[in-house]
């Protein structure tokens, strides 16, 4: 039977310092405040939910496009500016061309009246002598 006793001291002993070891590492980690957080462990604080964190990641998501809308909407309006200077210019040069080819036309029409010129049906000019 003192082989029995021997094994089962042995066995005891064991499980001792196995439960001793597991306790002090349990221990030094539960202590330990500068410890690093393990990989699956959620970034969450007590009492907040899954739903909160979605909803809370959902909001901020709509208040980035929402900024994002609004940027646009600020280069689209600087660009209908610059299209309506554009435009303005374009009409203000349209309007000195037409004035200006009306007093061509007055003065061909007034050469024309005075015998100076003749106008053929294409178009072409022929000075009078």
């Amino acid at each position: 039977m003192s082989k029995d006793a021997a094994a089962l001291a042995a066995a005891v002993l064991i499980t001792i310092c196995a439960a001793v070891a597991i306790f002090a590492i349990g221990g030094a980690a539960l202590l330990n405040r500068s410890g690093v957080k393990a990989a699956n462990a959620s970034s969450k604080g007590p009492g907040v939910s899954d739903a909160a964190i979605v909803k809370r990641t959902q909001l901020e998501q709509m208040q980035v496009q929402i900024l994002q809308s609004r940027a646009r909407e600020v280069k689209y309006l600087q660009r209908e500016e610059q299209y309506q200077q554009v435009l303005a210019e374009a009409q203000s040069k349209v309007q000195a061309a037409e004035q200006q080819s009306q007093q061509v036309q007055s003065l061909l029409g007034e050469l024309q009246q005075r015998g100076l010129i003749t106008i053929g049906s294409d178009g072409s000019i022929f000075i009078n002598r």
